[in-house]
């Protein structure tokens, strides 16, 4: 074993930027790597719950590949990580010297030398840390790549005076061409201008460049999407690497249930699947906001009659936390849901490959648009914040593969807006066969003799010479 070489791989404190992180750390293993996985403290004890729920203490077994530890944060207990603009700045102040000590620490009393930290472009420190102890390194981008080129060349774009330093747009500017390359972008898709709280975003948006400042110094740029989903992107952005589309292994085996498992914040009910099991193929609405989307009640309302007025069964996915932190809704007294099963946390994966599903009502994160992508189903978008608005748009407009829903005048999106759209996407054979012919795309992205492998196979080369 003393050939295989370490990998320290670093997410963001997320769900969205673990999860990619740790499909990307399961293929680094297939190919010979063991993995040291450093989450915040926060989120580690996250991960960790389910695990132990399981009776599998994953992160306790040395002799995993994927070893997950952890560092603080730099907040108390009592802190809202929801505010992400406090969470960056804290990070910033306390984990990069933590993140040191632990290299040391781990090369000292096991003796393992890691051999590169791969980071997530969210935090890119990790590398100026990895340069400092001799260690090389490699970002990686959980988003799109359209997303990267934009935040690579938001410099520019300030130079150009088309943002002001705080990433505001500094004029009646409503669109910018990046380059010749890449179709007209609208303001509105910029990721940190869709925060819920603008200063948040503000925030946000200088972290994410202090993050990026060295990263020409770094030949390797990772991103989890395609060169046949996003080849305009691609081009613009020569460097960035696509090596997705990144997903977890499928058996069914203990081990790899585990590893499928291994990375969420929740643990998933698996009862879900047997449910999916009973219902006609194609007819299930899959119902997922991912792991930050919040609602008030008067939405919470309209969206649980929406999906029965739809006649349809429906999996929703409605988070344990979703009735804590002062987010206080419940489903409304005369809703019967005779059709549904609600779950807390599922296997998304399994579940969009499930033949039972219909469509996908979706808020639209990266790991969400690849895995529907990949499994064919078509998206109804309810994007809530960052760069779901940009997916939705790229999901509509460019791969036209889903449709959006419109508000009232009130801001709601109703119940008769939500069986509308569900009746409108699941009569349409054009978006039927274009998300057909999207999922052939990205499963020929899976094989061995794909251009992700490929690149996938270069930057592993690189880690054991």
């Amino acid at each position: 074993m003393m050939n295989t070489p370490t990998v320290l791989v670093l997410p963001f404190p997320a769900q969205g930027h673990v999860n990619p992180m740790m499909s990307l750390s399961h293929k680094l293993v297939e190919h010979g790597c063991n993995i040291i996985f450093v989450n915040s403290d926060f989120s580690h004890k996250r991960v960790v719950r389910p695990m132990e729920n399981n009776d599998k203490n994953n992160d306790s077994s040395s002799s995993s590949p994927i070893k997950l530890v952890s560092i603080p944060d730099g907040l108390g207990p009592e802190h809202d990580r929801v505010n992400l603009g406090e969470l960056c700045v804290s990070i910033l102040n306390t984990m990069p010297s933590k993140l040191e000590k632990l290299i040391e620490e781990i090369q000292l009393n096991e003796g393992i030398k890691v051999i590169c930290v791969v980071a997530d472009v969210f935090m890119g420190w990790g590398l100026e840390v990895a340069r400092k102890v001799g260690i090389k390194g490699a970002y990686f981008w959980p988003a799109a790549a359209s997303m990267f080129g934009l935040q690579h060349n938001s410099p520019k774009l300030i130079a150009d005076r088309i943002l002001d330093s705080d990433g505001s747009p500094t004029s009646t500017t409503k669109s910018f061409w990046l380059s010749s390359y890449l179709p007209a972008m609208d303001i509105k898709v910029m990721w940190w201008l869709n925060m819920l709280d603008p200063l948040i975003g503000k925030r946000l948006f200088k972290y994410v460049l202090h993050s990026l400042k060295d990263s020409d110094v770094t030949d390797w740029w990772l991103c989890n999407s395609t060169y046949e989903l996003e080849p305009q992107a691609f081009s613009f952005v020569p460097k960035l690497l696509p090596i997705g589309p990144l997903l977890r292994i499928h058996h069914n085996n203990n081990h790899n249930q585990i590893a499928r498992s291994l990375g969420q914040f929740w643990e998933e009910d698996l009862s879900c699947m047997s449910w999916l099991d009973q219902q006609p193929h194609g007819s299930v609405l899959y119902v997922a906001f991912g792991s930050i989307t919040l609602f008030d009640q008067k939405q919470l309302t309209e969206l649980a009659f929406g999906l029965e007025l739809t006649d349809k069964p429906f999996l929703w996915v409605m988070r344990q936390d979703y009735n804590g932190g002062g987010n206080k809704v419940s489903l409304p007294n005369e809703f019967k849901g005779n059709k549904g099963k609600i779950v807390g946390w599922a296997p998304q994966q399994r579940v969009l490959s499930h033949p039972a599903i219909a469509c996908f009502v979706s808020h639209c994160g990266w790991n969400s648009t690849i895995e529907s992508l990949t499994n064919g189903v078509p998206f109804l978008c309810w994007p809530y914040f960052a760069d779901q608005f940009f997916n939705k748009r790229y999901i509509c407009d460019v791969l036209k593969v889903g449709l959006g829903f419109d508000s009232n005048e009130n801001g709601l999106i109703s119940r008769g807006e939500i069986k509308s759209k569900v009746d409108q996407v699941l009569r349409d054979e054009n978006i039927a066969s274009r998300s057909h012919k999207v999922m052939e795309k990205l499963k020929h992205n899976i094989g061995e003799t794909s251009s992700s492998s490929r690149n996938l196979n270069r930057f592993l080369t690189w880690l054991k010479e």
